[in-house]
């Protein structure tokens, strides 16, 4: 309860007044059946006038004027205060993801996080809306209801208290049924928007190999699974309706059976009666309400605990404890000692071993090898993307750990493997790596990466809109850009990591001799598949299954390292070929 306060406290006004405004509506359906019981008894016994007609009529007018003002206020601001409850508590989660390591975002899958944020928070606001409205109004008019009952005829109140502890069994055994399944439920959500964004992202991967049938197929089999969980969840709700009316009209039948005889012996006036009958409708419709509730409660508490689940994630790459936290990378220097590292870690097989590396500030380096021996992961531990289970990396001679995550990573540029571009204009992405870089800038960093010339070619130049995910770019073009926002930033250490793949061998040169004249002192390491890509390199690593096998130049390579060789002779032959 501690941690959902924090979301009520700014608003606890508006979580007052609701359910303050249902209680004076409730307070205007305690006194309706007497008004109209007095209306009665007065009409049965020929001493109804004009004159008291009007004034009872006046008293209905102000009764529901006021409940009107209660039901208004009370929706009102139980509206206000779940909305303002679920926005601040979205914001949290999404702070939160925005904190997590790639560990921590493979462990719930990107799917399941939008879920949470989006249709678990929906879930736990539609709980506070209902909650504020029925927490004081169901039970305000089940305690007013079984009051009045009393206080008109306690003998004939027998009758409630034999139909609503059954009700109260029912309700209990339904809402424990209930509750897995909305678990169950949620999780098909996850699975099925998994399903949905990795068809959209890949839309032309499967367009391209004609797999549109197969993803149909995949979608219907995940949209059944989630009709199926949905439609047994459902289930018990709509027993719930059907259950609760049978009870409440067994219960007004079983009243006016026994009470018609009361009147009959004169024992009771046919306006209590009514007023009787009408406060066990009250009751009855009260149990109903806080059943509803109940049944909402099941699905917000799955909800609010998946929620829970993304708040509580323990972040395992954190700044708190840096000890150089004002410190920013100055020179650009790199060792790595002894680094191991495993994405499970009750894993065996290490996808880095051992190992141990000196990169010299100023420099350009090039790591090739296999595809999956870990070059990707190697640099990755530089700007602490992943942490090393073993040994350390340091950056100015300064442990990675010890500098606040900000500084660190405003010191590096990196061009990842899958070139990513937002939407927006080309001008707003490349301003990622400056916001407040000038025309002349982006222009500079544009030539530099070889993009310049094909920006300048769209009609509205760098305010070319770029679709999501820049779809309407070609490869070679979203790797420029990728290339030039990480330039305008002007790190001391730049990472390409096979970010030149999808252009042309002549334009890699050309941004190659950009890099060697723009960058002088910017330590430069370029993954690449293409010898050709690494061949001017002043050191070049080799690496396999996880280990560097080998470190030098090019023709040093060619001449003691096998592994290198065979990559070099096989793109040899296949470029002769």
């Amino acid at each position: 309860m501690k941690r959902w306060f924090k979301y009520i406290r700014p608003y606890l006004l508006s979580f007052i007044l609701g359910p303050l405004g249902m209680i004076t509506e409730v307070i205007g359906e305690m006194f309706m059946p007497l008004v109209l019981a007095a209306i009665i008894n007065e009409g049965e016994a020929g001493t109804l006038t004009r004159s008291s007609s009007i004034g009872y009529a006046a008293i209905l007018a102000g009764i529901v004027l006021l409940m009107m003002a209660g039901g208004v206020a009370g929706a009102y601001f139980g509206s206000k205060a779940s909305v303002n409850f679920a926005a601040d508590l979205r914001c949290d989660v999404y702070s939160k993801i925005q904190g997590y390591s790639f560990a921590n975002i493979d462990k719930f899958s990107t799917s399941s996080l939008v879920t949470r944020m989006t249709n678990d928070v929906t879930q736990v606001q539609n709980f506070v809306n209902m909650l504020l409205r029925m927490a004081l109004r169901s039970p305000g008019m089940l305690i007013g209801g079984i009051i009045m009952a009393v206080a008109l005829k306690p003998s004939l109140s027998v009758v409630l208290a034999v139909t609503m502890p059954i009700m109260i069994i029912v309700i209990l055994v339904l809402i424990r049924i209930s509750f897995p399944r909305f678990g169950i439920m949620q999780k098909k959500i996850d699975k099925l928007n998994s399903t949905v964004r990795e068809n959209v992202t890949n839309v032309r991967v499967v367009k391209s190999f004609v797999r549109e049938d197969f993803e149909i197929n995949k979608f219907e089999e995940d949209n059944r699974d989630l009709k199926e969980s949905g439609m047994n969840a459902v289930k018990v709700m709509i027993w719930m309706g059907p259950v609760m009316t049978v009870f409440m009209y067994a219960t007004v039948i079983a009243v006016i059976w026994f009470g018609h005889g009361i009147v009959l012996d004169g024992g009771m006036q046919i306006g209590d009666l009514s007023a009787f009958v009408a406060y066990t409708m009250q009751i009855l419709s009260s149990l109903m309400m806080v059943t509803m509730l109940l049944m909402t409660s099941s699905r917000a508490l799955a909800s609010g605990r998946r929620i829970c689940e993304v708040l509580d994630e323990k972040i395992d790459i954190e700044d708190h404890l840096a000890k150089e936290r004002e410190k920013r990378v100055e020179k650009g220097e790199i060792e790595f000692k002894n680094v191991s590292f495993r994405y499970y870690k009750n894993s065996e097989e290490a996808v880095l071993e051992n190992i141990d590396l000196k990169i010299k500030a100023g420099s350009t380096v090039g790591i090739i090898g296999s595809t999956g021996c870990g070059k990707t992961t190697l640099i990755s531990m530089i700007p602490r993307l992943y942490d090393t289970d073993e040994g350390e990396v340091l950056v100015d001679g300064v442990n990675v750990k010890d500098y606040s995550l900000t500084n660190l990573r405003d010191g590096i540029g990196i061009v990842l493997q899958k070139n990513l571009l937002f939407s927006g204009s080309i001008a707003d992405n490349l301003r990622w790596g400056d916001m407040n870089a000038s025309d002349d800038d982006m222009a500079s960093a544009a030539r530099s990466s070889c993009a310049d010339k094909f920006v300048s070619s769209f009609a509205d130049g760098y305010d070319t809109e770029l679709e999501k995910g820049g779809l309407n770019l070609s490869g070679g073009q979203k790797q420029r850009l990728c290339i030039a926002r990480a330039l305008l930033k002007k790190p001391k250490i730049l990472i390409l990591d096979d970010s030149t793949s999808a252009v042309d061998t002549a334009t890699e040169a050309q941004i190659r001799e950009a890099f060697r004249n723009d960058l002088p002192d910017c330590t430069k390491i370029i993954i690449a598949q293409r010898i050709s890509s690494v061949k001017d390199a002043d050191e070049i690593i080799v690496m396999n299954d996880g280990k560097i096998t080998g470190i030098g130049t090019h023709d040093e390579l060619l001449d003691n390292n096998t592994e290198y060789t065979e990559i070099y002779y096989s793109q040899m032959d296949k470029k002769e070929a």
